[in-house]
């Protein structure tokens, strides 16, 4: 008994560790980051144009881009994610062509990016004729993320109870409604999150995004113009010595861009529980 104790404590110290060790590794990248880019952030470099191929100016042109590509990716993948996993969840039966659905999308989630970069560079770009453009850039991203989508909502879905569905049920409704006004609201905040990680990944994203959407210094007007990212371009500062002053600004204003997607999304996640709970 008193053995059991004692390995409880030290597994709880060892998670205890790990989880502060974890934090602190986190906070020593982002302070050096912010210490190194929050002097050199001001409304000029923010919707200023970049000049000298990014060595000097602002980085509007690559806000705009990095949110254009990141929209089309969402846009596309989050029906498409959410739909194949309440076909999962809810209508399919263990067949072998499910499991085959099912390992499909999961050994799409652990392909290296620069192989969808490929893919997209081929498929879209020049076998579409799409071009480098956000909406190349976008469909690749969609591919990415789409198995983010899938796995997290299908767990959202499994963690709704089944008498949720039965009382449905009971009451009449079919089985589209029951899953549209019961069983989502209950699991949109789980699906909320799968989305946040999906957020996060098509905005960091560098391999695929240069090979499908290009590196335009330009605003782009259309999806069929080229882009570049915010983290293309923080990628090119410092990879061929351009400005390392503008490539730690980049990344500061990466961090906060990040940071306000997800406390607004964690926000909206929140709000959808007590939601779902008062339902």
């Amino acid at each position: 008994m008193r053995t059991s104790i004692l390995m409880g404590k030290v597994f709880k110290s060892i998670l205890w560790f790990v989880a502060f060790f974890t934090i602190g590794v986190l906070l020593s990248i982002l302070s050096y980051i912010l210490k190194e880019g929050v002097g050199g952030i001001s409304l000029d470099f923010l919707l200023g144009k970049p000049e000298a191929m990014g060595k000097e100016g602002g980085i509007f042109p690559i806000i705009v881009g990095t949110i254009y590509v990141t929209a089309v990716a969402i846009a596309i993948a989050t029906p498409i994610g959410i739909g194949g996993a309440i076909y999962f969840n809810e209508y399919s039966r263990d067949t072998r062509f499910i499991r085959v659905l099912r390992f499909g999308t999961e050994t799409l989630a652990g392909i290296p990016s620069i192989i969808f970069g490929l893919f997209g560079f081929t498929f879209f770009v020049i076998w579409l004729g799409l071009g480098w453009s956000i909406i190349s850039g976008g469909l690749t991203l969609a591919f990415m993320i789409l198995p983010t989508i899938v796995r997290t909502s299908e767990e959202a879905l499994k963690a709704v109870p089944r008498s949720y569905r039965e009382g449905s049920l009971a009451l009449g409704a079919t089985m589209w409604e029951s899953i549209v006004n019961i069983v989502l609201p209950a699991a949109s905040p789980g699906i909320v999150t799968g989305i946040i990680l999906s957020i996060g990944r098509a905005i960091g994203e560098t391999a695929a995004v240069l090979l499908t959407a290009g590196s335009s210094l330009k605003i782009p007007h259309s999806l069929l113009d080229p882009a570049r990212t915010m983290s293309i371009h923080l990628y090119i500062l410092t990879t061929e010595g351009l400005s390392m002053e503008n490539a730690y600004r980049t990344a500061t204003v990466l961090v906060f861009m990040i940071l306000i997607i997800n406390t607004t999304a964690n926000l909206l996640r929140k709000k959808l529980s007590s939601r779902a709970y008062k339902g």
